[in-house]
């Protein structure tokens, strides 16, 4: 049985909803997670459907027969094979630890992505991505040669088929330029100080401070920096008695898991943008099995 979702975006009315589920039930299809969201200040509706074909519809009929339905409520949507992974690109500078969460998480199914290049401007993890079998590309990146070097980065997306681009404590600005023609498929993380603790060493700041509390956050990377729409975020509590080496492992761990929550709802088509924020629809119990994540 095939299993598909569907995601569609547009202006707020009445029966939205009744046409989706209508159509699907027409073209054989039996809904099994269903969430949307009208957002009253926006007036924007969002919504996300998981179904079976039943009697085998292919995605491209699918995608023909609702055009109509599509141009009578002015909709953005698409229809996505549940079984097809997203292609992802991983750019990482010399932290390697988000790297390294999301090859295990990969390898062990918990995360629904194929990671199909690692990019990097050093070479200190060239060894473990290649034993994994993904091509590692040294793309080294100054002042003079950021163009080309934002080139050769865009051809490998470009090659390589990938959907999106995640920035795995990669400590390279992308230019207006990047950000703009891959507006929507590029996820950061980074530390939740942010702006109270700007430059090196974010966590021996938090620690002059005596933060009570350190985090992440992970979003979609725009030309201001640090301030794209957020997907993700978590905290970790800190006591008086932690170090700061406590401070610096608490927070690559809790990085690690915010980035890979990030991508996890992204692959999976349950973020939405929405102006400068994001709709983002959790699994819920019946389809988490499905979307399984470690």
């Amino acid at each position: 049985m095939t299993k598909y979702c569907l995601t569609v975006t547009c202006a707020t009315t009445r029966g939205i909803v009744a046409a989706i589920a209508t159509f699907l039930a027409d073209h054989g299809c039996n809904i099994t997670d269903s969430s949307q969201f009208d957002d009253a200040e926006t007036g924007q509706f969002f919504m996300r459907v998981s179904f079976d074909s039943q009697e085998g519809a292919e995605l491209e009929a699918l995608e023909a027969d609702f055009a109509k339905i599509a141009e009578d409520f002015a909709m953005q949507f698409a229809f996505h094979d549940e079984s097809v992974k997203m292609k992802v690109v991983i750019m990482v500078s010399r932290f390697g630890h988000c790297l390294n969460d999301l090859l295990y998480r990969v390898r062990i199914g918990a995360l629904p992505v194929e990671i199909v290049a690692v990019i990097s401007n050093h070479m200190d993890y060239q060894k473990v991505v290649v034993n994994s079998d993904i091509p590692f590309h040294c793309i080294r990146v100054t002042k003079e040669n950021k163009p080309q070097a934002e080139a050769a980065i865009m051809k490998v997306v470009e090659e390589s088929g990938a959907e999106l681009i995640v920035l795995a404590r990669y400590m390279q600005i992308l230019s207006d330029e990047m950000c703009t023609k891959m507006s929507g498929r590029i996820i950061n993380i980074h530390h939740s100080f942010l702006p109270s603790f700007k430059g090196a060493n974010p966590y021996k700041q938090a620690f002059a401070r005596g933060v009570k509390l350190i985090g992440a956050t992970s979003h979609y990377v725009t030309a201001d920096l640090d301030e794209g729409p957020i997907i993700e975020q978590d905290t970790v509590r800190i006591t008086h008695a932690q170090s700061p080496d406590d401070y610096v492992s608490l927070g690559r761990d809790v990085e690690s898991q915010v980035l890979a929550r990030a991508i996890h709802a992204h692959a999976n088509h349950r973020v939405f943008l929405n102006g400068n924020k994001t709709v983002v629809f959790q699994a819920s119990p019946g389809s988490y099995s499905s979307e399984k994540m470690g």
